[in-house]
């Protein structure tokens, strides 16, 4: 299973997303195969937010390794599961997602926004971190009976 976390610019949302969807997986050793991208070019190429980085560290992620890209139009093929961070993402990947594969696209939180942390202090991140951790864990139990299913 293939599974893409998307925010705005893949440096903050999207690539925390990424990092405790692996690393909480990789405990249960699911095999789940996780990346990030960001919906806008900002910035392509760039390390996460380094307070993004930061408070992950300090809860046992360490997302300093990625790199942000934007969504591409393969993506839509190539992942089985697409997770937004909030409605607007949601709404931009509807929008460049072919028909066919939209029943991918969904939020990680449902029903909810993860808030973007970018233009806020330490609380901002700590409060994105927690709604990822908790949405993260959900997913992951939602995932293993189909998991287990395919790998049977």
């Amino acid at each position: 299973m293939k599974v893409l976390v998307v925010c705005t610019g893949n440096i903050c949302r999207s690539p925390t997303g990424e990092g405790v969807l692996k690393h909480l997986a990789g405990k249960e050793n699911l095999p789940i195969q996780f990346d990030s991208a960001g919906t806008h070019d900002y910035h392509v190429g760039e390390a996460p937010d380094r307070r993004a980085i930061a408070h992950a560290k300090k809860r046992g992620y360490d997302i300093s390794g990625l790199r942000a890209r934007q969504v591409a139009a393969t993506d839509f093929e190539r992942f089985d599961l697409i997770l937004a961070m909030d409605r607007g993402h949601l709404r931009i990947l509807e929008g460049l997602c072919p028909a066919a594969q939209r029943s991918k696209l969904r939020l990680l939180v449902p029903g909810q926004d993860v808030p973007d942390p970018y233009y806020g202090g330490a609380e901002h991140f700590e409060a994105a971190l927690d709604l990822i951790e908790d949405a993260a864990r959900k997913l992951l139990v939602e995932l293993r009976p189909y998991l287990l299913r395919v790998s049977t």
